[in-house]
């Protein structure tokens, strides 16, 4: 996981420049074709570089169409696009979790997705404006030390961690878009007077860490006894050596609870995109059988939400994680971060 400003500071970076509009076009040829006479594509990426670069690689080759990735996180990069407005050279944006997705929506920066693209996946991964589409999906857990605790002395909701009995045994990483994309589903489950009430008691009960994969390993060492998470950093640890996370098992909280959270990594055609038909493509690829196939066996263990696709068969299935039904469209990005610097988490 690459590493997360605080988001206080993405909230006020909008003059941030990233080189992205200086670097839209090819060095030859015709600078919006690249010289191929071919669209070429400027994707605006917060999702994982290597999942996005192995999808992109797939859909250049069954275009011809060219994409130049410009690389950032969630908010950086929707707060990039809300300065640039209609001057934007992106014609794609991508992301890890909706709630950014939903700021660029609410400042008129989409065009609606093709209806034959939202129709490849499930309505509930698709806001109710149609605005982008969600693509690729991960479970919110609660990681947990084996040596330390027993399952029966778990949490029974995500809401249970602000109760003084965890004080000092929880972690999370405020900073990121992943943990202010639980807090999104904390605030349209719960309502903003018990959302500032549970990340008050996170606040008191809780260390607070740079990244997921950081709160895993603090849990697998015992430095703290659970940690919120997605799931997908487990599995990939495990994957791998298993070093981050031997004692470590997940708890999924089910029975739509908050903490059940099921975030949506979305995508959407740009307003401003002067290659509207080429752009759609794209989404529509990353929704596509091709598209999902190439995120479910790839090494990212997130899950392909097209149904004719089936996740990486270690992954929990999606119809047994009982998650709450929320609307994408509905997740509140800049009421999250007011909160959160309310409580001193930001």
């Amino acid at each position: 996981m690459r590493a997360r400003r605080p988001a206080a500071l993405l909230a006020v970076s909008l003059s941030v420049a990233l080189g992205l509009a200086a670097c839209g076009g090819s060095s030859s040829g015709d600078p919006a074709s690249g010289g191929s006479g071919k669209a070429e594509l400027t994707l605006y990426n917060a999702q994982h570089e290597d999942l996005m670069q192995l999808m992109v690689n797939g859909f250049e080759k069954k275009t011809g169409i060219s994409v130049q990735m410009r690389n950032g996180d969630d908010f950086e990069m929707a707060n990039q696009l809300v300065q640039e407005g209609d001057k934007t050279p992106a014609d794609v944006f991508v992301t890890e979790n909706s709630p950014a997705m939903t700021l660029v929506a609410s400042k008129g920066g989409f065009n609606t997705v093709d209806k034959s693209t939202l129709a490849n996946v499930p309505s509930k991964f698709v806001p109710s404006d149609h605005l982008w589409v969600g693509f690729a999906g991960r479970s919110t857990v609660l990681a947990w030390n084996t040596q330390q605790l027993k399952s029966a002395q778990l949490p029974t909701s995500i809401l249970d961690l602000a109760e003084p009995k965890w004080k000092g045994k929880v972690g999370f990483s405020p900073s990121g878009a992943d943990f202010q994309a639980i807090v999104s589903a904390v605030l349209k489950q719960e309502g903003a007077a018990k959302t500032e009430a549970w990340l008050k008691g996170l606040k008191t009960n809780g260390k607070i860490y740079d990244g997921n994969s950081t709160v895993m390993k603090a849990v697998n060492s015992g430095e703290i006894q659970v940690g919120v998470i997605y799931h997908y950093y487990w599995f990939k640890d495990q994957a791998e050596s298993g070093a981050n996370s031997n004692h470590v098992q997940l708890k999924y909280f089910g029975h739509q609870d908050p903490g059940a959270f099921f975030s949506i990594s979305g995508a959407g055609v740009l307003k401003a995109s002067k290659h509207q038909q080429e752009a759609q493509e794209f989404v529509a690829y990353l929704t596509s059988p091709a598209g999902q196939k190439i995120l479910a066996e790839s090494a990212a263990m997130e899950y392909p939400l097209n149904p004719k696709v089936a996740p990486n068969p270690k992954l929990k299935p999606i119809n047994k994680l009982d998650a709450p039904t929320i609307d994408p469209s509905t997740l509140n990005g800049p009421k999250v971060v007011e909160l959160m610097q309310q409580a001193g988490l930001l």
